[in-house]
């Protein structure tokens, strides 16, 4: 006989972010059990695991720096805040796929943590370079408590309220902690960056001379050294000749690292022939030598004779066939070697080697996951990627002035987005600044009818009050990210207006914009010392929904904290019963509906009928969330409904 569900065994929603800590020692728990022991990581039991000794010196290899170990506990602190949707700053926000977050770039990667895991393709950062005249969130205590951190950071005011301006330090060269400052901020930003990204996913970093060397030192943690893909050099300007020790630094650096499987590439045309004897397969030409000299291929130094004409070719002893004696005529049986005369349309000298599409075409799915033709790419960036005055002339071409100053150009983004050969890719960029990426991403898809989406997010920095932006309006960094999105947007759409797929609204233009703000649901204070204050704590709790919470903020915070899907999940609001409920599906809702899966409900109704839960219960979604007070004196359809969604393996939350 099945065991009767108590009330208080209805599942609850968890009001924070992923936890990393829980998740790591999982992960670790999986591939060496021994080594976790109460949930805690015995490390003694780890390095025997590993074929390490326990006895040692204290003594490693590594970057260390004041205030280090307490990155990791910013890391592992989760949040309790989420994301409110703002449709009056938004373009398209039901249709678009792109999304802008306003706020302190720590917290909003907190809250993607679940719900974007392992499902972005590339990020591309440009951070502070700690030059000594810029200013940056950073930690300037290393034992503070989380609540400090929260106000001394701009994220919550003195009364525990998220603020939207953000609280920034000038980081001197003559403070203390100069590079340690810097690293605090950078560490756990690509810690939790990481896990973002997919498995073939790549980041790339703009910085220059003055914390490359820690960039990389940190970055080789948190990625692993085996995943260092390349450092580009960026010429950022001409040389200049008013420069400390007459040497002018005209080039920034953009440090690449993968997660693990990562491949770049760029896709171009290959020349192919059409030829009767090969009707089925069309097929090009490649060098039939190699770079290997006669002493190192003794086998491969012969004079190869032509079947057909008996006409000798020698070898060049520095540079031998790539084929052998023994090899050839197996290669020649098989029609991969072409030697002059075989074409008429061919003007050849010596052999060559015959490679056939269908290979080309093997060889790049096993390789790049298409069939698409791609070549390597050098770290020798081309100078079509611009430089720093082709950023500021975009500026000036969407503003009329300089809005923002030393914007990287849109085309050497584009470039970066050209390596990754993927189309459909989810792009990140949390230093977002004037909002280059999304620029570059509209653009390029705009290029190539690619169909990629971006995520921008840019803490709501104050404007100079002297630079021509705050005189013009703009308030902050994070106005004219989302300024620069619409008029770029709506520049791109003149260029193209007539294209072929541009017209039909394949090309999303649009963006979402959120906010980082405080949860629209109470938070258990868990330090209570007195009767007093337990009791008024309870009592606040016989609703937890704060007071003024809109339903679509409500919405967006139970799909950041209590669903599979993202921030565009397409959501469809229905009613039934006199009572307002919402879809969330992956596909059309028909067809969902025809295949019984991939959807979810949330009802945020302040009541739920017997009908209503009825109608879910037929409807048999994956999951189904509504608000506790909805069974409000009505304990008994709470039980029922948990007890008979649960015979029907549909996962029952309430809020």
């Amino acid at each position: 006989m099945k065991k009767k569900r108590n009330l208080s065994e209805t599942a609850k929603l968890s009001g924070g972010s992923l936890d990393i800590k829980a998740g790591q020692v999982e992960k670790l728990k999986s591939l060496f059990p021994q080594t976790v022991k109460d949930g805690e990581i015995d490390f003694d039991a780890l390095k025997l695991a590993l074929g390490g000794e326990t006895d040692t010196n204290g003594l490693s290899y590594g970057l260390s720096w004041a205030g280090k170990a307490d990155c990791f506990r910013h890391i592992q602190e989760g949040t309790t805040a989420t994301l409110k949707p703002i449709r009056g700053e938004s373009v398209d926000f039901d249709h678009t796929k792109n999304i802008f977050i306003e706020g302190d770039n720590l917290e909003v990667l907190k809250v993607l943590q679940k719900n974007y895991y392992g499902k972005v393709k590339m990020i591309y950062i440009d951070p502070p370079y700690n030059t000594g005249n810029d200013s940056f969130i950073y930690p300037d205590r290393f034992k503070e408590e989380k609540a400090d951190y929260q106000e001394r950071a701009g994220i919550k005011d003195a009364e525990g309220l998220l603020t939207r301006d953000g609280f920034f330090r000038k980081n001197s060269k003559d403070t203390g902690h100069f590079h340690s400052n810097w690293l605090c901020m950078m560490y756990p930003r690509l810690f939790l960056a990481k896990n973002l990204l997919r498995q073939d996913g790549v980041i790339f970093v703009s910085i220059d001379d003055n914390e490359v060397h820690n960039l990389r030192m940190i970055m080789n943690e948190v990625f692993g050294e085996e995943n260092f893909v390349a450092i580009f050099p960026w010429r950022k300007r001409t040389a200049k000749s008013d420069v400390p020790f007459g040497i002018s630094q005209d080039y920034e650096y953009i440090l690449c690292f993968c997660r693990e499987n990562f491949q770049a590439g760029i896709q171009f045309e290959r020349k192919y022939f059409e030829t009767s004897d090969y009707p089925n397969d069309r097929w090009r030409l490649s060098d039939l030598t190699t770079q290997r000299s006669a002493v190192e291929r003794p086998n491969s130094n012969f004079t190869m004779i032509d079947p057909k004409t008996n006409k000798k070719y020698p070898c060049n002893s520095k540079r031998v066939w790539g084929v052998s004696k023994d090899t050839f005529p197996d290669y020649y049986q098989k029609g991969k070697i072409v030697f002059p005369g075989d074409y008429s349309f061919l003007k050849m000298t010596i052999p060559a080697y015959r490679v056939f599409e269908s290979e080309d075409k093997a060889k790049a799915l096993k390789k790049f996951g298409s069939e698409e033709n791609v070549k390597a790419v050098s770290t020798q960036l081309p100078k079509e990627v611009g430089m720093s005055e082709d950023g500021n002339k975009e500026m000036v071409n969407l503003f009329s002035y300089k809005a923002f100053s030393f914007p990287k150009p849109a085309t050497l983004i584009s470039y970066l987005i050209n390596l990754i050969n993927d189309e459909n890719s989810i792009i990140l960029d949390f230093f977002a600044g004037s909002c280059t990426t999304a620029h570059a991403v509209m653009a390029l898809n705009a290029e190539d009818g690619g169909n990629r989406k971006y995520i921008c997010v840019q803490l709501a920095e104050p404007c100079d009050e002297k630079s021509e932006a705050y005189k013009a309006g703009f308030k902050t960094i994070a106005d004219i990210g989302k300024e620069r999105i619409r008029r770029a947007g709506k520049k791109i759409k003149a260029e193209n207006k007539g294209k072929l797929d541009f017209d039909g609204g394949k090309l999303d233009l649009g963006f979402k914009v959120f906010r980082l703000d405080e949860s629209n649901f109470k938070q258990w204070r868990e330090n209570i010392k007195t009767g007093e204050e337990l009791k008024e704590q309870m009592k606040m709790f016989v609703d937890n929904k704060k007071k003024g919470s809109a339903p679509e903020a409500m919405l967006y915070e139970i799909i950041l904290k209590n669903s599979r899907f993202d921030l565009n999940a397409p959501i469809e609001k229905m009613t039934f019963d006199g009572i307002e409920y919402y879809r969330l599906a992956t596909e059309d809702t028909e067809v969902a509906e025809k295949k019984n899966t991939d959807f979810e409900i949330v009802c945020l109704a302040e009541k739920i009928t017997r009908k209503l839960a009825e109608k879910i219960l037929k409807e048999k979604p994956q999951k189904f969330t509504c608000l506790d007070t909805a069974f409000k004196n009505n304990d008994q359809l709470k039980t029922n409904t948990a007890l008979q969604m649960d015979a029907e393996k549909i996962e029952f939350k309430v809020v």
